[in-house]
């Protein structure tokens, strides 16, 4: 088990909740573009996705990387700027990974404290980039916990 330090326990906490559904969209999403990695916004509140809003991946090699299309996520901050539901994270697949960051996602992930989903196959992790993380020195694990 990986341990999550302290200083995120009381600043941000160490879980997230998604309802079962938006949580299947997410697998959807992922099967339906087998090969290349999937990405999207996640919508919310500090510990709880709301909403889910799939993107174009824009990156020059869809196989090896995400890029989320600056479009969409200029759209959900403007929003969220008029009181719709703010941006917390994303989410994107690893489709020919495992679940985890990887030393990839750690040089793109800015230490924010935003939330990451990661899919691969039928698992879905979540994760939280930071200063200092204790996964690939950018990320603590979450607890993702599947809401009906």
């Amino acid at each position: 088990m990986i341990e999550t330090p302290r200083s995120i326990d009381r600043e941000m906490g160490t879980a997230v909740t998604i309802s079962s559904a938006l949580r299947d969209g997410i697998l959807t999403h992922a099967r339906r573009d087998e090969g290349r990695e999937v990405c999207g916004l996640l919508l919310g509140g500090e510990s709880h996705i709301a909403q889910v809003v799939p993107s174009r991946n824009v990156a020059s090699d869809t196989r090896r990387r995400f890029e989320i299309d600056p479009l969409t996520l200029l759209a959900a901050h403007r929003a969220a700027r008029t009181g719709a539901t703010p941006v917390i994270g994303h989410y994107h697949s690893h489709p020919a990974g495992i679940a985890r960051p990887s030393p990839r996602d750690a040089e793109d992930a800015a230490p924010d404290g935003s939330i990451w989903l990661i899919v691969a196959g039928m698992e879905v992790t979540a994760w939280r980039a930071v200063e200092a993380g204790t996964v690939e020195g950018r990320f603590t694990p979450l607890s993702l916990h599947v809401v009906d």
